[in-house]
This record gives structure tokens, sequence and C-alpha cells, in this order.
């Protein structure tokens, strides 16, 4: 996962910047990965496409049956392919992009003095992907699952995180898709949020409810309005 200094470890002291309406000293921006900074809309659809292939499921019921999953709080994709009983084919990672604003919203962020980190559930090889999005340069720490041997939701995730970056909790701000998965936990253990409603994640209010979040935003870009 890179050599020497370029390893996905990068520790040195936190910038300090008040995030404005924040109330904290906020020194480190956490983000999740997948449809928070890449958009994985074509990779999942593809996968779909491919499972129902041989089936009378038609994508229109996939999709309406992924949308009411997530409605009820769960990860939409993976509880429709249980619902259905299909059989999951391969990740088409060759489908993910980053989103349109993610190169300038990261450069934005680490121009006014904010430190960079990644808190994912991931498999092996991260920092790698990062790089071929041409993303690895933001991130001083990633905390992805397969190598820290815990996911999230699970607090060791991030405190592992926490650890990595030498800052705590108040000091952070999590940003990701999910309630469950990236909102609701971050919280728990005192950090700061911002829920980016992208993807079926997005429909998860409707379980969890719209004030979940410190603040939510349509598009990364948004995100330089708060900080």
């Amino acid at each position: 996962m890179g050599n020497d200094e370029d390893t996905i470890i990068k520790i040195g002291l936190c910038g300090r910047r008040t995030a404005r309406g924040m109330g904290k000293m906020i020194k480190w921006i956490f983000f999740d990965v997948g449809s928070t900074l890449v958009d994985e809309t074509e990779a999942y659809d593809h996968r779909a496409r491919e499972m129902i292939g041989n089936t009378s499921i038609t994508f229109k019921d996939f999709d309406d049956v992924r949308i009411a999953l997530a409605k009820q709080g769960l990860d939409g994709n993976s509880a429709a392919i249980k619902h259905f009983g299909l059989t999951k084919t391969r990740w088409h990672s060759e489908d993910e992009v980053p989103y349109s604003d993610a190169h300038s919203t990261l450069t934005a962020l680490v121009d006014k003095g904010y430190k960079l980190g990644i808190i994912a559930n991931q498999k092996l090889g991260t920092a790698e992907r990062l790089e071929f999005w041409g993303l690895h340069q933001y991130f001083d720490v990633i905390a992805a699952s397969a190598e820290i041997g815990y996911a999230k939701p699970d607090k060791e995730i991030f405190e592992k995180a926490f650890e990595l970056a030498g800052c705590t909790a108040v000091e952070s701000i999590m940003v990701g898709d999910r309630l469950d998965n990236d909102i609701i936990p971050a919280k728990a253990i005192g950090m700061k949020t911002v829920w980016v409603k992208n993807g079926l994640a997005q429909y998860q209010s409707a379980e969890f409810g719209e004030g979940v979040a410190d603040y939510q935003v349509n598009s990364l870009s948004e995100i330089l309005s708060i900080l």
C-alpha cells in the first residue's frame, strides 16, 4: 500500500482551523469511499443486470425492491440480492469513477489546512485504488476494514483511525453516504458528521430520520460551505 513516507499513514502535527458553525476545533476530516468519493452507481447496476439476466426479474423490479429496503435502513443492494435469492456476480470496479467534484473539493480542503483520512469498509488494496483514481495524494491516514481488521459500524475502526492520526473524535468530522455505517456510529463516539446524500443510502432517512447528521449535503462540493 505504498512505500516509506508515501504509505497509508503520514502522521504529522494537525492543522488548526475552526469549522464554521460546528463549535469545535476541527483538525481531521475522514471520508468513506464508495458512494461518497467514488460513484458506484454503474457498478451496482451492471452487477444487477448480470444477476437478473436469466430470470424473470426486471431491472425495475430489482430497483424498486432495493429502494424499498434502503428505506428500511438496510444496505439496499445487498438486501435486494438476498430478497430475490440471487447469486452475486463479480464487482465491476472498472465502472467506479470519482465524483466530478471530488478532486476540487479535496484540494480545497487541503488548502484550508485540514488533514484528510479514510474510514471505509474496503477490501485489500484501498491505497492502490485511490492511487488509480488519482485521490491517494490527499489522504494522510487510510483506515480500511480489510487492513484494520474491524469494519463499520464497529467503533474500533474509528478508534484505530484516531490512533493513526493522533487526533480525537471531537477534533474530527466523518463524511459518508450511509446513515447506518457512517453517520450514526460516528456521532455515537463524538464526531461531527456530514451526510452526503448519494446512491441508495439517500433513502435511509425514511428509517432513521432527516436530522441524524449534523449536516447533510447533496454533493461533495457543498462541504466547502460548511468548513
